[in-house]
């Protein structure tokens, strides 16, 4: 999205060091204008409708309750590694991309569309899913294909607290899950990467297990655009690919439908996308990461561990399979 050149002017007495960046101050007066415009709309509103408002709007505060169930020793990837260093092909392939251009991001009003096989099909506008059960703040390793990883404090609930408002049939055997397609605002929609809008999919009994998280937050705050927002999915034992984010449907079905990189790629990418060391990705090996903010490529080697670490909560899920022919 081409910018209008800021104006210069001459001010010698003022350190440069002192100078708002133009990006900040775009950023900023973007967010101001918004805000008015949606308090407007409000009008006499009561409180807690503005409050879910404020919730809604990333990088405000969204604290999370600490569930030791879901705490880690390891420490947590520093925040500005965290929001600079992503993928979201929407915006651009590089790691840099999704911050330098996700502020066009629209994301407010937004709405989750929960269909298919349910008996309780519905919308919800994200106030509601931001007070639909209790805030969580969970830290999970991230693990991507590329050989990095993170440890990311999380904030937001088990998915299963959602699909359980639908009432999912005896029919529903997979979840889709639709992230946005805004062709005005994603420049990456241009490329001929993948076929839009992004899909995932999991298995029912996957989408519907405890560790599996609808996340609103990172680091007690609501989610940058760059990171998913207003809302996103986290996986922790399969690759970074399978959390969508910015997600604006889900659906129940039937017959497991093909996610966007099995299309694109079928023999690099396989539906389940578990993390296993001992299956290379054909380009590249898997037995090992770096994990960022520990020194980039100078960041020593670990190796990877089965289901990214969490092999005692959900090896159990895929027991008699194949995990290199399921990869």
């Amino acid at each position: 999205m081409p910018r209008s050149k800021s104006a210069v002017f001459k001010t010698p007495s003022v350190p440069a060091s002192e100078i708002t960046d133009e990006a900040v101050w775009r950023e900023r007066r973007r967010f101001v204008a918004q805000a008015g415009l949606v308090a407007a709309g409000l009008g006499l509103a009561g409180w807690s409708h503005r409050q879910a408002f404020a919730q809604s709007a990333a990088g405000l505060a969204l604290p999370g309750k600490a569930n030791p169930q879901f705490a880690l020793m390891d420490a947590t990837t520093p925040e500005s590694d965290v929001t600079t260093y992503n993928n979201y092909y929407e915006f651009g392939t590089g790691k840099g991309d999704p911050a330098r251009y996700a502020g066009a991001l629209q994301t407010h009003p937004w709405q989750l569309s929960v269909e298919g096989e349910a008996g309780k099909p519905r919308t919800f506008a994200i106030e509601d899913l931001l007070k639909l059960a209790p805030m969580e703040e969970r830290v999970y390793r991230l693990r991507c294909v590329e050989g990095w990883s993170m440890v990311i404090p999380w904030v937001g609930y088990s998915l299963s607290a959602l699909l359980k408002q639908v009432d999912p049939t005896s029919r529903a055997k997979y979840v889709e899950f639709v992230t946005a397609r805004q062709p005005g605002n994603m420049r990456g929609l241009s490329s001929g990467v993948l076929d839009w809008p992004y899909v995932e999919v999991l298995r029912i009994d996957e989408a519907m297990h405890p560790l599996t998280m609808l996340v609103f937050g990172v680091y007690g705050k609501t989610l940058p655009n760059q990171n998913g927002a207003p809302l996103r999915l986290a996986v922790p034992w399969k690759y970074g690919f399978k959390s969508g984010k910015s997600l604006v449907a889900i659906r129940l079905v039937e017959k497991q439908p093909a996610s966007s990189w099995m299309r694109a790629a079928p023999h690099e990418y396989g539906f389940y996308a578990n993390v296993n060391p001992d299956v290379p990705h054909p380009r590249w090996s898997q037995a090992t990461e770096r994990r960022i903010g520990e020194g980039g490529f100078f960041a020593p080697k670990r190796k990877t561990l089965p289901f990214n670490g969490y092999a005692e909560q959900v090896a159990s899920l895929y027991q008699g399979m194949d995990l290199r022919a399921n990869y």
